[in-house]
């Protein structure tokens, strides 16, 4: 017989580690298991791009937590192991080993994985993505004979893993498909701001550039095609073009999916007790223009989620309705955002650019919508506490860094605490 679980858990990064955490927190008190497709205990994934990539954060210390503790707390673990199949009329799971698992509850944090370049050349050897350990352990093992890189995609991956390389002596070229980088999560303040520093920094930036193929020599990546007609030389190809998020299984067993897993409030699939919850989550978003279904690729929706779903198994549910934040780090530069830009209608600057402290604010019809802070953390705290407001602010106010953001906050002026007027706005929160 297939051994069973009270609670399994599928997907071992941020999301799958936190449910495990928050279900013995909200006081569960039965089994609980966490199958991962890698072979490490849950581990952030952040640093891989940035301090793991430039070898500054060695992996232990990357670790959510040590051995020691899953043991503590009655967690297995189950690594190197691949989910395939779900069947919830027999509420069993599948791996591609030939295992398989009972479960009574279970919760889908599966993520996604890298888009591939669609184009001839993009399985060629010296082809990487950023996702996993192995993927980053790869990359370190080929960066002393790659002299010239090619990164392909402007977002925060792409960007993050140029400053790394560029700092380590390499030739870096980024290309963009769009006209600007940064482009689906920032407004064009923030971008053109990102563009002259890397440029500052000795990275090749092409905007508007699209590969047409990849170019191998005895099955390794040797040079890079745009549609332009253009040739690039290219010891090694970084691909940071999104993820695809792993909800195959899940789809196969009639569970309600798009792109991605599609969620209620409390990360409740369409099938009873299956839940999902962190990158392949699709859900109802309270700071999405008007309210709207997305996916959200970051930390702190990977947690809030966990625990939503984690309350709703233990018989306490609480809507989801966290205020979405997120960061990047490139050279000496820490951006902080907190809300959703997205369906802006007006960006005001507030600092100078190139003082390299500043913020960009986002608004939507004339109320606070989101914040973007370059090495601002003031700002970047207050804002936390502004988004979901929907205050109206004056733009002369907020362009002005000598007023505090802290200010504005309802509750600092006598209104409703800002946390209970982002309830009243939203009835589902």
């Amino acid at each position: 017989m297939s051994p069973g679980f009270d609670c399994l858990i599928v997907g071992a990064g941020h999301a799958g580690a936190h449910a495990a955490i928050f279900l013995r927190q909200h006081g569960f008190t039965g089994s609980i298991a966490i199958i991962g497709d890698e072979p490490e205990l849950p581990y952030e994934r952040p640093p891989l791009s940035k301090d793991y990539l430039s070898g500054a954060k060695h992996f232990e210390r990357m670790l959510l937590r040590p051995a020691a503790f899953w043991a503590e707390i009655n967690v297995a673990m189950l690594p190197g192991r691949r989910a395939e199949v779900v069947e919830p009329s027999r509420q069993i799971l599948r791996c591609t080993d030939g295992s398989s698992y009972g479960y009574a509850n279970l919760i889908w944090a599966a993520g996604g994985r890298p888009r591939s370049l669609d184009c001839p050349g993009g399985d060629l050897a010296g082809v990487h993505r950023i996702r996993s350990r192995a993927d980053v352990d790869a990359i370190g093992a080929e960066l002393p004979n790659a002299r010239d890189i090619c990164v392909v995609g402007g977002g925060y991956i792409g960007l993050e893993a140029a400053a790394v390389l560029v700092k380590l002596g390499k030739r870096v070229t980024v290309l963009e498909a769009m006209d600007r980088v940064l482009a689906r999560v920032a407004g064009a303040e923030l971008s053109h701001f990102y563009e002259r520093e890397h440029l500052a920094h000795g990275v090749d930036l092409r905007l508007n550039s699209r590969v047409r193929e990849l170019i191998g020599e005895r099955g390794h990546v040797a040079s890079v095609v745009l549609d332009n007609g253009g040739t690039l030389p290219a010891d090694m190809v970084i691909v940071g073009v999104g993820i695809v998020p792993n909800v195959e299984a899940l789809a196969a067993a009639g569970i309600a999916c798009g792109d991605g897993v599609e969620v209620d409030e409390f990360c409740r699939t369409s099938v009873p007790n299956v839940y999902a919850v962190g990158d392949c989550a699709r859900h109802a978003n309270a700071f999405a223009p008007d309210g709207g279904r997305i996916r959200l690729e970051s930390v702190q929706n990977a947690s809030d989620q966990a625990n939503c779903a984690a309350r709703a198994i233990v018989g306490r549910p609480q809507p989801y309705c966290a205020s979405p934040w997120f960061w990047s780090d490139q050279y000496d530069l820490r951006l902080q955002t907190a809300g959703l830009s997205t369906g802006h209608d007006q960006a005001i600057v507030r600092g100078d650019p190139t003082t390299k402290m500043f913020s960009v604010i986002y608004l939507r019809r004339g109320r606070f919508q989101a914040i973007d802070c370059v090495n601002n953390g003031k700002d970047f705290v207050a804002a936390k506490r502004l988004v979901g407001t929907q205050t109206a602010v004056s733009a002369d106010r907020l362009a002005d860094p000598r007023t505090p953001l802290k200010e504005m906050i309802p509750s600092a002026n006598g209104g409703q605490p800002a946390a209970q007027d982002a309830r009243a706005r939203h009835g589902d929160c």
